[in-house]
């Protein structure tokens, strides 16, 4: 059942079309490596029925995109908001509106199945199989690109002591308390802005590996923040995090946090990326 809300209505947009969403819409694109993406075969009489697109629609007023798009996903194809996790987003942004994709990945089995009547079909479609639908022509216009990252994950593996001891805050009277706050604020990241860590799309969800030495050890993991103590040399558990996350997954970006060149080169040497502890503290900071 589809429920109206405030942000149902037409909007006359200056690229000289009409979009449905007063305040923008939203959809949500659920990946599966083994199965491929979850597309919603639009009812004939909606707006370019008959094509295929993501289960998606208008954002109210009150609802973020990511919130909008998992709404409608559960309201069209019975998609549980608790069974999935973003990974990225792309935005669609003619000023006075914009559509914003989310491309997400299922965390646990459900059974996905057209929940109203906006859906001839709801089904997973394998990735080099999606181009061969008809699609919805704004979706396939960004199809290309959002294939060469739907099976991507962002990997951030942050340097505890390196960030810490970035900002002269007392972190040296306790390296453990000041560990703690560095991950509380990592939990409240995402998603970051793809442009400042030079990765496509416009939005990523991270997922944060904390690496701590020394006294700071001990501090537990959070949701979204695994906290990892380094046996020994911090250094040597922060490039083995790296070179184990871009073995694991070669498609993801993995990218180290820290300011130390010799690391730095370790990561690289990896197969990552790295970025230093300002532009990471920049982000926490747009965040809080």
């Amino acid at each position: 059942m589809h429920h109206r809300h405030d942000g149902d209505g037409w909007v006359d947009c200056d690229c000289g079309q009409r979009h449905w969403g007063r305040f923008g819409a939203a959809g949500l694109l659920l990946v599966d490596e083994q199965r491929g993406a979850l597309l919603q075969h639009r009812a004939l009489w909606s707006h370019h029925g008959g094509t295929w697109g993501v289960p998606g629609g208008a954002r109210s007023s009150a609802e973020t995109a990511l919130e909008a798009a998992l709404r409608e996903a559960a309201e069209e194809a019975a998609v549980p908001p608790d069974a999935v996790r973003p990974s990225h987003a792309w935005v669609e942004d003619h000023g006075a509106w914009s559509y914003t994709t989310i491309v997400a990945h299922p965390t646990r089995p459900f059974d996905a199945r057209p929940a109203d009547p906006e859906s001839l079909d709801i089904t997973w479609v394998p990735l080099e199989s999606v181009a061969d639908l008809p699609l919805l022509p704004a979706f396939g216009t960004m199809w290309p690109r959002i294939l060469a990252s739907a099976a991507a994950e962002l990997v951030l593996v942050v340097d505890a002591a390196n960030v810490v001891g970035s900002r002269p805050d007392g972190w040296w009277r306790d390296r453990a308390g000041a560990t703690a706050r560095l991950r509380d604020e990592l939990g409240l990241l995402a998603p970051v802005p793809a442009a400042s860590l030079g990765l496509p799309a416009t939005l990523w969800w991270p997922h944060i590996v904390l690496v701590a030495e020394g006294r700071a050890r001990g501090v537990p993991s959070l949701d979204g923040v695994a906290v990892v103590d380094a046996p020994g040399s911090g250094d040597d558990a922060i490039a083995a995090a790296v070179a184990s996350a871009v073995a694991d997954r070669p498609q993801d970006h993995v990218i180290a946090v820290t300011a130390d060149r010799e690391l730095r080169s370790r990561a690289e040497a990896a197969g990552g990326q790295h970025i230093g502890p300002s532009t990471l503290l920049e982000l926490t900071r747009r965040n809080s």
